[in-house]
């Protein structure tokens, strides 16, 4: 053989291997660098969407925060919910707006509600809106005893919150005002609600039949505000009441609703006043939230009456004293004796009028003596209790 002809093959023998392994070690990190590029771009999208995904969590959570509780507001959370201890709230439904009326109003509904973690359980307790009352709260107010729904017209959910703790003897930590005018609103943007209709009737060109029925917003209103065709007068549209506010927290605090809080969060804004803060109500939808599945409700049942030509619901000592005592209950508190004006007004009418409870015609007899106005009372109003049946008709 041709030594050139060794040589050259000997040659290209050699470099063919080296191209062979340079190709080699090229191809591997190319394969590497797809699989890497690859990996990156997911990572980056995940990361995105996490991003966009706390972000709108923070515009959400700021959004809310603010319209609670206003540009720098309050973030903390109060000890008794971050502790989950009970807590009472007075819900007040004012009906300002409605029915014509443009003046601050009267507190159209009355709610006291209790809820004990621990026990997972809440009360829901009506006080019909022209119970017999001490009015607290204001040193101008010119009476004291009248209807608990003035309380508001006098000194704001803050006399309110007095006089139905002096009514029953029972703690008030919160309360929750809404104005009625939101409820049409509020149903709708939880995208309605369901309800067990108590029989059939007609109110406000609406048409409601007994047995479930789903209402929207404008029949949500309808169906609370009808009172005059219940049996049962006040006290049926009272329960009406809690059925719609139950079902209406229930769907507010749903996954499903998540997608409209702006337009909650615009309602709330306009419509609803409240001493929670928004952290407070955080840790109540979190760590309350087994109470809302055991929640025992009931109302102050009242006896009709005329005092001054005035007509007021009286409520009894033994129906005070059974509200009081469920909801000190569940307040984890000891029952206690009523001693209050309401109670001695019932104690002297028993004595000197011959008042009888069990008797169903409304009383005509029943006075309100100005001697059982504590001095607490006196401090808080230039007037007396005969005064306000006076009033009644402002």
């Amino acid at each position: 053989m041709n030594p050139n002809s060794k040589r050259r093959e000997d040659y290209h023998k050699r470099h063919s291997s080296l191209n062979l392994q340079r190709n080699m070690a090229l191809a591997e990190p190319a394969k590497a660098f797809k699989g890497s590029a690859f990996a990156r771009i997911c990572g980056i999208v995940a990361v995105l969407c996490v991003s966009f995904g706390l972000a709108w969590v923070a515009h959400m959570y700021f959004a809310l925060h603010s319209a609670i509780d206003g540009e720098g507001g309050n973030y903390a959370t109060s000890a008794r919910i971050a502790n989950r201890q009970p807590i009472s709230v007075l819900i007040l439904g004012v009906d300002q707006g409605l029915e014509g009326r443009h003046d601050k109003g009267n507190s159209d509904t009355l709610i006291l509600a209790t809820a004990n973690p621990a026990k997972n359980k809440s009360t829901m307790t009506s006080i019909p809106r022209d119970t017999l009352a001490n009015i607290l709260g204001d040193p101008g107010n010119k009476y004291n005893m009248f209807r608990v729904n003035s309380a508001y017209g006098v000194g704001g959910s803050s006399a309110s919150m007095r006089t139905v703790s002096a009514l029953i003897d029972v703690p008030i930590h919160y309360y929750v005002e809404v104005n009625m005018k939101a409820l049409k609103s509020l149903v709708d943007a939880v995208g309605g609600v369901d309800v067990k209709v108590p029989f059939k009737f007609s109110y406000d060109w609406c048409d409601f039949h007994k047995g479930k029925q789903h209402l929207n917003g404008r029949h949500a209103v309808a169906y609370v505000r009808m009172r005059h065709d219940d049996p049962r007068g006040d006290y049926g549209r009272q329960m009406r009441q809690r059925q719609v506010i139950t079902a209406v927290v229930h769907k507010a605090i749903s996954v499903d609703s998540i997608t409209n809080y702006r337009k909650l969060v615009k309602i709330f804004s306009k419509y609803v006043k409240t001493n929670l803060t928004f952290n407070d109500m955080l840790a109540l939808a979190l760590t309350y939230r087994g109470c809302s599945q055991n929640i025992a409700s009931g109302y102050i049942q009242g006896h009709d009456a005329w005092i001054n030509g005035a007509s007021i619901q009286v409520a009894s000592t033994k129906e005070l004293q059974k509200a009081s005592d469920k909801i000190r209950t569940n307040l984890d508190l000891d029952k206690k004796v009523l001693d209050n004006d309401e109670t001695k007004l019932n104690k002297l009418n028993e004595q000197n009028n011959n008042i009888k409870w069990t008797d169903p015609s409304p009383f005509t007899n029943y006075q309100i003596y100005p001697s059982v106005v504590t001095d607490e009372s006196n401090d808080n109003s230039s007037g007396t209790g005969t005064s306000g049946a006076n009033s009644a008709g402002q």
